[in-house]
């Protein structure tokens, strides 16, 4: 049995499960979230528990029992309080605005970098330098974070670019100078 998988999911007060055919249903306060139930898994919702099982015993399905379990925990975590990444932008003149849906990075190229906010998820800016990326799904808001940071990853050597807050880059020494 998977180690993941056989813990049961606890359903917050104002959260709603609906487990129709092939689907999971999560409604909070924050949204709503379905995800597929893969083949040969079930899921049972009794007392405000989730209980997922498997019905076989194969590779694919005991991979699927915990990934599905651990998706399932994510969502009912998500509707209720949302997810969150933060990223900050280190370099001379590099900087971030958000305007609507979009997020504009300037980070040292000709042009800005437009990024536009896939539903459900929404971009800050506080200060110019720190984006905050928030939403109920975790894969999203990971995706996004990923996405930004994709525009100008830190450099070893200066440390200049787009990071995770409190993420660390071992700075190289570069060439020394011939005596």
């Amino acid at each position: 049995m998977s180690r993941i998988g056989k813990q049961i999911i606890t359903i917050p007060e104002n959260v709603t499960v609906k487990s129709e055919a092939s689907q999971v249903t999560v409604t909070g306060p924050q949204g709503t979230l379905s995800l597929s139930i893969p083949s040969k898994i079930n899921v049972a919702i009794e007392n405000n528990q989730i209980k997922v099982t498997r019905a076989a015993e194969d590779k694919q399905t005991r991979s699927n029992h915990g990934t599905f379990r651990a998706h399932l925990n994510n969502m009912v975590s998500g509707v209720v309080t949302p997810w969150t990444k933060e990223l900050e932008i280190r370099g001379t003149g590099y900087k971030a605005s958000v305007s609507d849906n979009k997020l504009t990075v300037l980070a040292g190229y000709i042009h800005p970098v437009i990024i536009l906010a896939p539903e459900g998820i929404t971009i800050t800016v506080s200060e110019e330098n720190k984006i905050i990326v928030s939403g109920t799904d975790r894969e999203k808001v990971g995706q996004v974070a990923s996405n930004i940071r994709k525009i100008r990853p830190p450099e070893p050597y200066k440390g200049k670019g787009i990071r995770y807050l409190n993420e660390f880059i071992k700075l190289k020494a570069g060439k020394t100078a011939k005596a």
